[in-house]
């Protein structure tokens, strides 16, 4: 069993536990639940620059604690201060060290920015979840579900009013798993067998995925001219998550980037 099997097996226990505990009726009366939702995809359709997704990350499977000494209402404003597009804030506990609690103290402090529930979706009960939290988007892995329930989850998620991000990691689970109730495709250049990375695998994908949905890049992005490159290549949104969270400010460290990306804009006004 990969890692990736354990954390669905682990997360399909989680989703039964917590059904016994909260009922959807329970989920469908929190306060945030009959939030209207910001559009991401709209965000990133209209920019004409890159924009980066900035992730609050506490640990992964591979790298173990990355920063376990941050707030994640403090570290999401200050992302939001320095222009991030959107935030994705970690909500697996055993896994990545997340949880509820992150979530809605970073949705409390930032409001109106779309914001990205970062979990392992594998049951309809996750959708209500996800809004009951005020999350704007959810993830859809097709490394962990099968393309029918791609398509019935994400049908289910715009029933709900979110938004859909669906990740790949190869041509084979772009062809089996694109449909027209995805809004956003996230090509993750992590290799989940070796948990290397390689822009190389969203350069690749960038032909195959029709002009309809809007593109990201997602893991082993780091500095500004990978950034510009993949742009070139029609990638909007590029979610950054570690290299910002192994700095003891994150924040800062989108400043930084932020500051990068601009000065090749402004000196290359041709790649924009």
């Amino acid at each position: 069993m990969n890692i990736l099997e354990k954390i669905v097996a682990r997360k399909k226990v989680e989703v039964e536990l917590s059904k016994k505990i909260k009922s959807i009726a329970d989920l469908e009366k929190e306060e945030l639940f009959d939030r209207t939702s910001v559009s991401l995809s709209d965000v990133l359709k209209s920019t004409s620059a890159p924009r980066i997704i900035s992730e609050f990350k506490r640990k992964s499977p591979s790298k173990g604690i990355i920063n376990g000494n941050v707030l994640p209402e403090i570290v999401t404003a200050d992302y939001v201060s320095a222009g991030a597009a959107a935030l994705s804030v970690l909500t697996d506990i055993d896994f990545f060290g997340g949880s509820f609690d992150d979530f809605l103290r970073a949705r409390k402090a930032n409001p109106n920015i779309p914001m990205l529930r970062k979990d392992f979706i594998v049951d309809e009960y996750q959708l209500f979840e996800a809004k009951s939290i005020g999350a704007d988007i959810i993830l859809l892995i097709a490394a962990c579900l099968e393309p029918s329930e791609i398509k019935s989850l994400s049908q289910k998620a715009h029933d709900l009013g979110l938004e859909v991000l669906l990740e790949v990691h190869n041509s084979e689970e772009l062809a089996q798993s694109l449909c027209d109730t995805v809004d956003i495709v996230g090509v993750n250049n992590r290799n989940l067998k070796t948990f290397e990375t390689s822009i190389q695998t969203s350069i690749e994908l960038s032909a195959q995925i029709p002009d309809s949905f809007v593109k990201i890049s997602e893991s082993g992005l780091s500095d500004a001219e990978t950034i510009f490159e993949l742009f070139a290549y029609g990638y909007k949104g590029f979610l950054i998550g570690e290299t910002f969270m192994k700095t003891d400010n994150p924040g800062a460290a989108l400043v930084a980037l932020q500051n990068n990306l601009s000065q090749i804009g402004n000196s290359n006004p041709h790649v924009i």
